[in-house]
């Protein structure tokens, strides 16, 4: 099962949106304007993995560029906070349906963030996640801060940073 990845344009929303419902439960989900303001402000940090064979969307990475060195609440609302010039990529989301996981969709999806981050001249990656996921994170070189200030979707959050050597 072949994919690309390639820049999220907004003809991709609805699906984008469906691959969010099904990765994330209903507090913690992005919903369609959050993403449709997404797309129209960083479309340049916000890649999918379509699968070539179906013309579906698989899975997804997408966060702002930031000059903060952690993701708060009001970032995944906010379209705002995306700062073209700002030192910091950050991941808000990455999403990859459950009967493509375990296929290195994510890996590809995250290292292409990475590597366009690091193109970009950026200083580093931010993301928060639940415990259970940094040993994953850690797999790229992301370090933990410890517990975030976030709370978003009701939940424990964990600051992680990937600090790119220029």
């Amino acid at each position: 099962m072949k994919y690309i990845i390639r820049n999220a344009v907004l003809d991709d929303l609805e699906e984008i949106a469906q691959v969010e419902a099904l990765c994330f439960p209903a507090a913690e989900a992005a919903g369609k304007e959050a993403f449709f303001n997404r797309i129209k402000t960083f479309s340049d940090s916000f890649f999918v993995a379509e699968d070539t064979e179906t013309g579906t969307i698989i899975g997804f990475i997408n966060g702002a560029v930031v000059h903060e060195k952690t993701i708060c609440d009001e970032m995944f609302e906010d379209a705002g906070w995306h700062k073209k010039d700002g030192p910091y990529q950050s991941v808000f989301g990455l999403d990859v349906i459950p009967q493509r996981r375990k296929q290195g969709v994510a890996f590809a999806l995250m290292e292409r963030l990475i590597e366009d981050a690091r193109q970009r001249g950026r200083k580093g990656l931010i993301l928060t996640c639940k415990e259970r996921l940094i040993p994953y994170y850690e797999k790229f070189g992301y370090r933990s801060l410890g517990i975030s200030e976030s709370v978003h979707g009701g939940a424990v959050w964990y600051d992680m940073i990937l600090e790119l050597n220029q």
